[in-house]
């Protein structure tokens, strides 16, 4: 589990910490990441994150209590459970780095997309440099880029600008979107057929699938398995480009 930071967290009074760091409030903490008070100190309790950095009575927040609460987003989103988080934090050294705990992020990052991010138009179009049309909106939410919810844009932002690049180079929307299908088509068989596997083969081998132990299993299972999925797709894209066209006519 972090420990605290010290008494003082050896934190100067120009609101910033030794390194140099500007310092958070609770306030302006919960609005970066994006929680609540209550979590973020349920978080706290938990040793998921450090205590806030004292300064006479106040609190203080600084990138390493970013670092790990997003280190704990990205954990949850990936199905983990409470206590296994807790297991995965307490692996992470007292002395972590900003640098370092997000090294850790992204050594997940390959097995699934990034946490969206919540964005009005506005703010969408300031991240992506550019005005975006009715159209560059559609191809980017079929390219999976942009899912709308209630009139907020979540957008994967490590991968906005892959699909700002391919809009410029006048990626085609009907594409994007008889690829999101293909992708739906097979998505929803390999979840099916995946589930029968489990279901069939490896709930039986305990007696309870609600139990922490089954859990833990399916948790270390997912990334494999879509690693796995990857790999074989990488593959099969290989195999269609070695093999010769058929000549129509």
């Amino acid at each position: 589990m972090v420990k605290s930071e010290g008494p003082t967290g050896d934190v100067h009074h120009t609101g910033r910490d030794a390194g140099g760091d500007h310092l958070l409030t609770l306030d302006e903490l919960t609005q970066r990441v994006g929680l609540s008070v209550r979590t973020v100190r349920f978080y706290t309790t938990k040793g998921l994150v450090p205590p806030p950095i004292r300064r006479g009575r106040s609190g203080y927040y600084s990138a390493i209590h970013i670092a790990r609460i997003e280190l704990v987003l990205e954990l949850a989103n990936h199905g983990f459970t409470l206590s296994a988080i807790e297991r995965y934090v307490a692996g992470i050294p007292d002395d972590a780095t900003p640098e370092d705990i997000a090294l850790a992020r992204t050594m997940l990052a390959p097995w699934q997309s990034d946490l969206p991010v919540e964005m009005d138009h506005g703010q969408l179009e300031t991240r992506a440099g550019r005005a975006l049309s009715g159209d560059d909106l559609a191809t980017l939410q079929a390219l999976g880029v942009i899912r709308v919810r209630d009139g907020i844009y979540l957008v994967a932002s490590n991968q906005l600008a892959i699909g700002i690049r391919l809009l410029e180079l006048g990626f085609p929307r009907d594409v994007a979107v008889a690829a999101a299908a293909v992708y739906q088509e097979h998505g929803e068989q390999m979840a099916r057929e995946l589930y029968a596997v489990i279901h069939e083969r490896l709930a039986p081998l305990y007696d309870d699938e609600e139990s922490e132990h089954f859990r833990e299993v399916m948790e270390r299972l997912k990334p494999l398995s879509v690693g796995g999925l990857v790999t074989a797709y990488e593959a099969a894209v290989a195999r269609a480009a070695r093999a010769p066209r058929r000549v129509v006519g």
